[in-house]
């Protein structure tokens, strides 16, 4: 393993290799392979960007017949096949099915810029500052996403105030089950100082706060809230999204009626970038042309592999199959806990994001080092990284997805043994 021109030459910034320490040389679905020819199993999958796998095989023979025929790879925001073959297509796929009559708005191809654009749309179309944001969301690491975002080790890097943003406790966090009544009671009394919001950003699951996964009952109620006030909800999917629980959104089924969506990670398939935000036409007609630009707003390689990640939510084994593998992912965490039972330790997820609180971030970081060791590749997250956070390709083959979960139990018993 030669690592020492990255040493000598790339930023002090680069962060997953320390906990990675290999080149990785060649990947395919759920198996990443280093350049001495040692494979490891992947439950991190790109931080949630590889629901269909490393190369996935459909997408890659799209993409070479792509690039083959000389395909529209930058365009800008002009009018290309392909953009329109995936706009068709998403809208016949997951919009015409749920009713939904949302634009799709394309913008720099990161979350966090997704989530740039929707908070700037809910200022614009209501006319107000403060955006409500909660306890352990992340949202992004630009300025105006980061002032949404709660962890304060990535805020203190702003070096300027991150302001207009309301912090309120999540759902799961102390305080979260009386958070929003007396939220709306203060809003409604006109001696308060309080100003109503442009809009409440919610993760239905918090992924990098922890894996901490929001009621249907609690949604309605940020909802409702939201209505009453005239504000808008926006939903950040990035990463919970784009079939990650066993439907293609994370609140699918929980009647919930969003005013922006925020979308990235997956929703190109094969890990090169795009985002895409849902907006409400009455909310949408709010921009103007140019508005919100940016010059990677046409990525005709996303759309093509994303058209191909479309084509898995025409057929309903591939989903029945997600929620099968997150309910074993699950079921062996729980194993885990009852075996040891003094830890104090808690299972949280849906669908094929799951995760092991251990209240612990050394602890976790210790397990995480045994498991690469092993040759299982996770991501600790939450409150000082104590949550290990389960998020394996979708596709992942059955004798890989036991193998690693073996791995991982493996990896947490060395780690306990050595406290």
């Amino acid at each position: 393993m030669d690592t020492t021109v990255f040493e000598a030459h790339e930023s002090e910034i680069r962060g997953y290799c320390r906990n990675y320490p290999t080149v990785f040389a060649s990947a395919s679905n759920a198996r990443q392979v280093d350049e001495d020819g040692r494979s490891f199993i992947d439950f991190f999958a790109g931080a949630g960007v590889l629901n269909f796998g490393h190369n996935n095989p459909r997408m890659k023979e799209a993409l070479i017949d792509f690039i083959q025929a000389d395909g529209i790879t930058h365009s800008l925001d002009t009018y290309t096949t392909t953009k329109r073959d995936f706009v068709s297509r998403f809208h016949e796929v997951v919009l015409a099915p749920r009713g939904m009559d949302h634009r799709m708005q394309f913008m720099g191809p990161t979350g966090s810029n997704a989530v740039e654009a929707a908070m700037k749309l809910a200022r614009k179309a209501t006319g107000r500052r403060q955006i409500v944001a909660f306890s352990h969301g992340f949202h992004g690491m630009t300025l105006g996403s980061l002032a949404a975002t709660a962890n304060d080790a990535f805020r203190q890097w702003s070096g300027v105030p991150l302001e207009n943003i309301h912090r309120l406790p999540f759902e799961t966090a102390p305080g979260g089950d009386t958070a929003l009544a007396e939220y709306r009671e203060a809003l409604a009394d006109p001696s308060s100082g309080l100003l109503a919001p442009a809009a409440f950003l919610i993760e239905p699951i918090q992924a990098e706060g922890g894996v901490n996964v929001a009621s249907k009952e609690w949604l309605h109620e940020v909802q409702d809230l939201a209505r009453e006030v005239g504000a808008l909800v926006i939903f950040d999917d990035i990463q919970a999204g784009i079939g990650r629980t066993g439907s293609y959104f994370s609140f699918d089924g929980m009647g919930l009626d969003p005013d922006i969506i925020t979308l990235a990670k997956g929703l190109g398939g094969f890990g090169t970038p795009i985002a895409m935000n849902l907006n409400k036409p009455e909310i949408d007609d709010h921009w103007s042309p140019g508005a919100h630009t940016g010059t990677f707003r046409g990525p005709g390689l996303s759309f093509v592999a994303g058209v191909v990640a479309l084509d898995y939510f025409t057929d309903d084994s591939f989903l029945d199959d997600v929620r099968a593998k997150g309910e074993r992912l699950r079921e062996r965490l729980v194993k885990i806990v009852e075996a040891n039972p003094d830890r104090g330790w808690e299972v949280r997820g849906r669908g094929m994001i799951q995760a092991l609180d251990t209240g612990d971030g050394a602890f976790a970081k210790r397990v995480q080092k045994e498991a690469f060791d092993a040759g299982l590749l996770i991501g600790p997250c939450g409150s000082g990284g104590r949550v290990i956070k389960l998020i394996p390709p979708l596709t992942i083959p059955e004798g890989d997805l036991t193998e690693g979960l073996d791995l991982l139990e493996q990896a947490i018993d060395a780690a306990t043994r050595a406290l």
